[in-house]
C-alpha cells in the first residue's frame, strides 16, 4: 500500500487545444508510453483542473510538474525550478487560468501543512499559444524527450527504478486527444478556425 512517505506525483498541466500550452500533458503522455512506473509513482494528466488537483498534491511526498511557463526566455528554452521558487515562477507571468488555479493548489497545500517535501517544475518557454487546435511547435516538442530524461534522473535519485516498456506493451490510448490521433485528425488552417471556437464568436453586424 502506498503511503505519503513514499508517494510521488508526476503532473502535467496545461491545455492541449492551445498549441504549446499542451507541453506538460504531452510530457506525461511520453513518460507513460515509454516507461513502467512502480505503484508509488503516479503520472497524471492534470489538464486545467485547478483545485481539483489538491487531493493528489497533498497526498504526495514528492511532486514534479511539467508546464509551459513564460520565463521571459527565448522560445523553446527549458528551465528547471525547484522548491519554494516554483509558485513564484507560475505566478510571475500567467499565460492562462490553469496557472492561477495551480498556484492556489500549492498555496492550499502549504496552508494545510501538506506541501510536498520536494517540488520540481520543468517548464518550457512557449513558441505559440494562440492557435486553437494547433500542436506543439517543433522547438517545444523537441524538449519533451529531454524533460522525460530529467524526470527519470529525478526519480532514480529518490530510489525509483523505472522500467522501459517492452514493444507491444505500451498502454493503448484511444482518446481523440492522444498525440497521434490529434495530429492525424487536425484539419488544416484553411478548413478550420484556429483562433477559437466559432460557435462562441459574437455575431457580426
Amino acid at each position: 500500500m502506498t503511503t505519503r512517505d513514499d508517494s510521488i506525483l508526476i503532473l502535467g498541466i496545461g491545455n492541449l487545444l492551445w498549441a504549446d500550452e499542451g507541453f506538460g500533458v504531452r510530457c506525461v503522455e511520453a513518460l507513460n508510453a515509454a516507461w513502467a512506473l512502480p505503484d508509488n509513482v503516479k503520472a497524471m494528466d492534470g489538464g486545467t483542473q485547478g483545485l481539483y488537483l489538491l487531493p493528489y498534491v497533498t497526498a504526495a511526498r514528492h511532486l514534479l510538474v511539467f508546464d509551459a511557463v513564460d520565463y521571459g526566455l527565448p522560445p523553446g528554452t527549458m528551465k528547471r525550478v525547484e522548491g519554494d521558487a516554483v509558485p513564484q515562477f507560475l505566478g510571475a507571468k500567467k499565460m492562462s487560468l490553469h496557472q492561477t488555479g495551480f498556484q492556489e493548489v500549492l498555496a492550499s497545500a502549504r496552508m494545510l501543512d501538506r506541501f510536498p517535501e520536494s517540488l520540481l517544475l520543468i517548464g518550457v518557454q512557449p513558441v505559440e499559444l494562440e492557435d486553437f487546435g494547433g500542436s506543439l511547435r517543433p522547438a517545444v516538442a523537441a524538449r519533451v524527450p529531454e524533460a522525460v530524461a530529467i524526470t527519470l534522473d529525478w526519480l532514480r535519485a529518490r530510489g525509483v527504478r523505472p522500467v522501459p516498456r517492452a514493444p507491444g506493451t505500451v498502454p493503448a490510448d484511444d482518446s481523440a486527444l492522444a498525440r497521434a490521433a490529434y495530429e492525424q485528425g487536425r484539419p488544416p488552417e484553411d478548413v478550420a478556425c484556429r483562433i477559437g471556437d466559432v460557435r462562441f464568436f459574437p455575431e457580426g453586424d
